[in-house]
């Protein structure tokens, strides 16, 4: 049997707000900072390992293999190579699971991979089409739906029934959740911070009376407003995957099973739901053998619709394994890293929180264009 990744170390920088602390902070060196402290972290936990390769995802950076720069920057050497990938709000981790599908296919030559992602819309290019600047390139070609996030968010909750104050209760949640945790120093050993910033500066005291002010965002009548949606946001995050024979003692989160899947491009918040029961159904396990999901909350009306479908929330419940700690509505949503975060958060959740050899994690994302990604992990001690 092929030796399986295990994941031995997981940080990330804090989450910034786009145009705030981290506005002068360019992703390459985001990057840098989180590949140097996995990779050092990887060391003091199974020793020196050749690094095979350096992955990480991207969406609006510069261009020039963001993922080989950033290497070069972090003083990992010149042998090892850099790979970028785009899967938009899945980037993260489609760098995760590329990085693992390639441990195991080189298994013959033990060495370790660097995989996650980093975003700076703070000082992302200006892109021009047809002479004229533009927001984002299409998800989709003529012919086929291709609406904005915001404006999918809400079609998805029209056409799922997710009531504005279900949208507002869940981002309170998770600002709740994120600013206790935030505070109780739960996000510490998760962080390399900079200069600029020493941890997330998202998660805020939130009242339902705050919530309640906020209009529509999206449609003139809507329920998704900018209270229940993210914050665009500049941050990185990486893994250091190893193979399970060179992990020695050191604990981990072993890679079990991943999918990615398509979905209509008119829904794509609805990607994660296909993802996890392609995912489940690899893995031969069911959702309630899962110890720790955690989801990319874009916007509540998809975490919701989501949940639902999956058995995860109903009505005024959510299941207390779903994001127990927050998520991007309160820390925020750098777009190409926050697969990765995720990844950083189920292995503080898991790993560092001591849960038992066996127990699982599982990580999802919708991503833009008609797509979902997820990835279940393992516990290994």
């Amino acid at each position: 049997m092929a030796e399986r990744p295990v994941i031995v170390a997981a940080r990330r920088t804090p989450i910034g707000t786009t145009g705030q602390r981290l506005h002068a902070v360019p992703v390459d060196e985001l990057a840098a900072r989180a590949l140097r402290a996995a990779h050092d972290d990887a060391e003091a936990a199974v020793g020196a390992l050749a690094l095979a390769d350096v992955v990480l995802g991207n969406c609006m950076g510069p261009g020039g293999n963001t993922a080989r720069v950033a290497s070069l920057a972090a003083g990992l050497g010149e042998r090892a190579p850099g790979m970028t990938i785009d899967r938009q709000c899945g980037s993260g981790l489609a760098a995760i699971l590329t990085a693992a599908q390639s441990l195991v296919a080189d298994a013959a030559e033990p060495a370790m991979r660097l995989a996650g992602g980093a975003e700076s819309p703070s000082t992302a290019p200006s892109r021009v089409l047809d002479g004229r600047p533009y927001e984002r390139a299409p998800f989709a070609p003529a012919g086929f739906p291709d609406p904005g996030m915001g404006v999918a968010a809400e079609d998805l909750a029209t056409r799922r029934g997710i009531s504005r104050r279900r949208q507002d209760a869940y981002a309170l949640r998770s600002h709740d959740r994120a600013f206790a945790t935030r505070e109780a120093g739960g996000f510490d050993a998760e962080l390399v911070s900079g200069a600029e910033l020493q941890r997330d500066d998202g998660p805020r005291r939130m009242t339902a009376a705050v919530l309640d002010r906020f209009g529509p965002a999206f449609a003139p009548h809507g329920t998704v407003t900018a209270g229940n949606s993210c914050r665009v946001s500049d941050g990185a995050a990486v893994v250091a995957l190893v193979p399970e024979n060179c992990r020695g003692a050191s604990p981990g989160l072993a890679i079990v099973a991943g999918a990615v899947v398509g979905c209509d491009p008119a829904l794509p918040g609805w990607g994660p739901v296909p993802a996890v029961e392609e995912v489940l159904r690899r893995a031969g396990v069911g959702l309630d053998h899962i110890a720790a999901i955690e989801i990319v909350e874009a916007f509540a009306a998809q975490v919701l619709a989501v949940g639902d479908a999956l058995g995860l929330c109903e009505g005024e419940y959510v299941d207390e394994r779903l994001c127990a700690e927050g998520g991007a509505l309160a820390l925020g949503h750098p777009w190409g890293a926050s697969g990765a975060v995720l990844m950083v958060r189920l292995f503080s959740r898991l790993v560092r929180g001591g849960a038992p050899a066996g127990a699982l994690g599982l990580a999802t994302a919708a991503i833009g264009g008609g797509m979902g990604v997820a990835v279940l992990v393992e516990v290994v001690r």
